[in-house]
């Protein structure tokens, strides 16, 4: 068999051959120190850590927790039909006391705010925090009068520490690592756990909270490459088997892929990289990639050449395969590392991370590979024939198949794709566009119990805490006018019922008042206003929690925290909308607020920027990965119809991508808006390894000669290709992360539909075309 390459470019695998041990004992070294990188990239898991660094609103929410410094919050939810009856109360006092004794938490209930003995609220609440305080006594007088203090004011609602049927435990943890957290959670846990047994108090115990969120997903981030990962390994090896039926081959490929995972993995270590909610989708895509290259490669070098010798031979295939195997990796590499346009920043490093690996992928496929396929004597076609031996008669039966029906074919394939733009971007005044992901919890599976107590919470109030940060004149937050200004702001808001709650430094004051008049209502009079900021002044002193929402250093900023039902505004970024108005309007009829800044910041603001982002990053990223992948076609094929042609099963692939989501009701998340870049990136790899041959074809041939060796040539390692690319992402399907399983059944759908159109609108395009040049068809003769 003659096979074309460039002479130079063989000499020089000539030497990458006879250079194969030196090149495997170096490969050796790295994959060590890749290894041991691996072991040490940290985890990231947490839904804030989605938005850029250099973001405005993450850069504000950064200064504004550095002023408000502030450990996590969380809430303990006692089931109960009866809250407020003695066991409850008693059973709630008990573990309040035994949690807020841990170290580093602090706990606060009903039983912590009401003065049963002497002294003010806020001064037990402070000592049931530090966990140095007794739990108090509760018999049937000391019930009647938590029942008389939680009915008659809305503030314990408000804060979700008494409802219908339940009682709640709000907890601040101050722990700064992960570890230290789940201890935390552990050690309440374990305190919660004995009191919902089927004898407790309590019918059920539920968490919810940012802590319990983050440290679900680390966990399953963590378990997600160590579930799917082997599974994958293992139907890659019986693949590999089943098409060559070669032990030594099964051992090349198997030592190449782990050496260029482990380094594309370890990379992260020097890069200063985590492990992220998309982290897993780096190794997987680096390995189906690689696994698709080293197919390229040897199903051609099993086709024994005229070379004079097997090393020759060898080093013409390595020739023969280096400009479509560059163009599509390097193709591949650019689009992912397109993803760095994304503001979210574990797209975009994800983007960055792949393309790296890439990097080291093509680097091992054209040196690791060689030298260990030659150092194992990997057998030719002659010696072990490969699976597939039927296909040469299935494409002389093909070919003329794509002829026939070439316009039905490629009409079907253009109406599916109209079909697909239709479902992701909609039909004005009959479809809407494909919805967007608009709840935190999407990310963690409905059936952790975290994801189900927090829905459960979800039903009586709101989850969405946005901070109100105002900053005034150095000196002036404490001035009875800014005071009397930030009550009429917190009534503004309050008065829309769906806020649920806002706190201030003013709360202390609420409280302080409620006990003393019944009334949680403050004076809107001015002159009750001197008095009541020096009262005010005093609290700061010996309460810690007032202090968090005063800078008493400078006296030129305050805080408040709003939570509300954020999914009852609307869509993304309008409770934030409704809380800049609503403080517009107050600063518009107020004067003393004029010289007062407003700013909404917080976790539920950098939690918006990610749902926002997602098309903006879907657009942009896929634009400029075509882009590039029209380029390397440019460059490769110097032909405008080839160019066009070559993209078309791509294209098709993703567009029908969206219709499969549609129809799955799957909306657009942090992992599904990869689909674009993806399926194009790996796709894209099998169109340039048929145009290539395709043109080695036409140089001698017609357009049926040049279909033919096309698809004998690549028809079987694209086929090939595409089944490592569906079980790799298919097996994405194990993750407990929906966002990573949805992504895993929708890119292994687009891989079928992609090899589909290989075979049926790619050459059915091309008969098109050739009969738009007046070229002959199947068994035709010219004229």
């Amino acid at each position: 068999m003659y096979l074309p390459a460039s002479e130079a470019v063989a000499r020089v695998f000539l030497r990458v051959l006879r250079a194969r041990r030196a090149i495997a004992a170096a490969f050796v070294l790295l994959t060590l120190a890749g290894i041991f990188g691996a072991w040490h990239v940290p985890n990231d898991a947490s839904i804030e850590s989605l938005v850029a660094a250099n973001d405005p609103d993450a850069r504000a929410t950064r200064a504004f927790a550095k002023l408000f410094p502030d450990g996590e919050h969380a809430l303990l939810e006692l089931d109960t039909p009866d809250p407020l009856s003695v066991r409850s109360l008693s059973a709630l006092e008990r573990l309040t006391a035994k949690v807020g004794a841990l170290p580093r938490v602090q706990a606060e209930s009903l039983t912590t705010l009401v003065p049963l003995g002497t002294g003010q609220a806020r001064a037990g609440a402070a000592s049931s925090r530090d966990g140095r305080a007794a739990p108090q006594t509760i018999d049937a007088a000391t019930a009647a009068k938590l029942r008389r203090f939680a009915t008659g004011t809305t503030l314990l609602r408000r804060e979700g520490l008494v409802g219908d049927h339940f009682l709640g435990i709000a907890l601040t943890l101050h722990t700064p690592t992960p570890h230290e957290r789940d201890s935390a959670l552990a050690a309440i846990d374990a305190a919660a756990a004995p009191l919902a047994a089927p004898s407790g108090p309590f019918t059920a115990v539920r968490r919810v909270g940012s802590p319990w969120i983050d440290a679900w997903l680390e966990r399953a981030t963590d378990t997600a490459q160590q579930r799917f990962m082997p599974l994958f390994g293992l139907f890659l090896m019986a693949l590999i088997f089943v098409l060559y039926r070669s032990w030594r081959t099964l051992a090349a490929m198997v030592l190449t892929l782990g050496s260029v995972v482990a380094l594309a993995v370890g990379l992260a270590a020097l890069a200063g990289w985590a492990h992220t909610i998309v982290s897993a989708l780096v190794p997987l895509t680096v390995m189906v990639t690689t696994t698709a290259t080293l197919v390229y490669i040897h199903s051609r070098y099993i086709e024994r050449s005229d070379a004079p010798t097997l090393l020759e031979h060898h080093a013409r295939v390595l020739a023969n395969k280096f400009l479509p195997c560059t163009a599509s990796i390097f193709a591949t590499a650019v689009g992912f590392a397109a993803l760095c346009v994304s503001d979210i920043e574990p797209i975009r490093q994800m983007g960055l991370w792949t393309a790296s690996g890439l990097g080291i992928a093509w680097i091992g496929s054209f040196t690791l590979f060689p030298a260990l396929e030659s150092l194992l004597n990997t057998p030719l076609r002659a010696e072990r024939a490969p699976a597939g031996r039927w296909f040469p008669g299935f494409i002389d039966r093909w070919v003329p198949f794509t002829e026939r029906y070439r316009w039905p074919l490629v009409t079907g394939v253009l109406l599916l794709s109209l079909c697909g733009a239709a479902a992701l971007f909609g039909v004005p005044g009959v479809l809407s566009p494909l919805p967007l992901e608009t709840d935190s919890l999407a990310y963690v599976s409905p059936s952790a119990r975290v994801a189900r107590d927090t829905r459960a919470f979800e039903r009586h109030s709101g989850l969405a805490v946005f901070e109100l940060w105002l900053q005034t004149p150095p000196g002036e937050a404490l001035t009875p006018g800014h005071l009397l200004a930030v009550e009429r702001l917190t009534r503004a808001l309050e008065a829309d019922s769906r806020i649920t709650a806002v706190d201030s430094p003013l709360s202390a004051l609420r409280w302080a008042r409620y006990l003393e008049t019944g009334s949680d209502r403050l004076p809107s009079q001015p002159a009750a206003w001197p008095a009541l900021t020096a009262e005010l002044k005093e609290m700061l002193r010996t309460d810690p929690q007032s202090r968090g929402y005063v800078d008493t250093a400078t006296l030129s900023s305050l805080r408040l925290s709003i939570r509300g039902r954020g999914t009852a505004f609307g869509g993304p970024g309008a409770m934030r909308a409704y809380i800049e108005r609503t403080f517009q309007a107050v600063k518009k009829a107020d004067p003393v607020l004029r010289d007062v800044h407003g700013r909404v910041v917080g976790q539920s603001v950098l939690a918006e920027k990610i749902t926002l982002e997602l098309v903006p990053t879907l657009v942009r990223s896929f634009a400029l990965t075509a882009g590039v992948i029209f380029c390397v076609f440019l460059l490769v094929f110097r032909s405008a119809s080839a160019r066009l042609m070559a993209m078309i099963p791509s294209l098709f692939a993703i567009l029908a991508a969206f219709l499969v989501m549609r129809a799955g009701g799957i909306a657009l998340n942090v992992a599904t808006i990869l689909i674009g870049s993806t399926v194009l990136g790996a796709t894209e790899n099998d169109q340039v390894h048929f145009f290539y041959h395709y043109q080695e074809g036409r140089a001698e041939g017609a357009t049926a000669a040049a279909l033919r060796h096309a698809l004998l040539v690549a028809g079987r390692p694209i086929a090939f290709a595409t089944l490592i690319n569906v079980a790799g992402f298919l097996a994405l399907a194990l993750s407990d992360l929906p966002p990573m399983r949805q992504f895993g059944i929708v890119s292994a759908s687009a891989f079928l539909l992609a090899l589909a159109a290989d075979f049926t609108a790619l050459p059915a395009a091309l008969w098109i075309l050739a009969r738009a040049r007046r070229e002959p068809a199947v068994g035709r003769e010219p004229g």
